[in-house]
């Protein structure tokens, strides 16, 4: 019997498989900007704060949970290909939106390679986790992938860096 906890696995299993050891890549042909349950670029994502057991972190216009990659140093995203189909981005055609709680002189944009902009916290990018099936879901915490670990947010774009 398989257990439920081993099933949220599967999506990293297969990704992991697929892109063998490979990280981002400067190609653009190749990645996907939605989320699994719905499609990640929005005309105006809001940005909230959702309870979890790390405090409330931030999650997307779906409400589900958003996440820093530590590989991104700058504003500029370095997940594509294989990355972004296993961490899409939360990307926006117009302007996004702070919700309670979050600050929005931390909220801003940035424009990927394939010309779509991406959603910022703290000057970093911010991702969706394939693992992740239903708001609230955490699973993507401290994962080390795609040569670097991933985090949660808090409102003041600090990362929950224990899992």
């Amino acid at each position: 019997m398989i257990k439920p906890a081993l099933l949220a696995f599967a999506p990293v299993a297969a990704a992991v498989a697929i892109a063998g050891c490979g990280g981002s890549s400067s190609s653009s042909s190749s990645h996907s900007t939605a989320a699994p349950s719905k499609p990640a670029g929005t005309a105006t994502a809001a940005v909230t704060l959702a309870p979890s057991k790390f405090g409330k972190i931030l999650v997307g216009p779906n409400g589900r949970t958003l996440y820093d990659f530590v590989a991104d140093k700058t504003m500029k995203s370095t997940c594509y290909g294989a990355c972004a189909s296993l961490w899409p981005p939360l990307t926006v055609t117009g302007t996004p939106k702070a919700g309670p709680g979050v600050k929005a002189s931390l909220l801003g944009t940035t424009k990927r390679t394939d010309g779509t902009t991406e959603v910022t916290y703290n000057g970093h990018p911010l991702y969706y986790y394939a693992g992740d099936s239903a708001p609230g879901d955490t699973t993507g915490q401290d994962i080390n992938q795609f040569g670097a670990l991933w985090y949660v947010l808090l409102a003041n774009g600090m990362q929950v860096t224990h899992g």
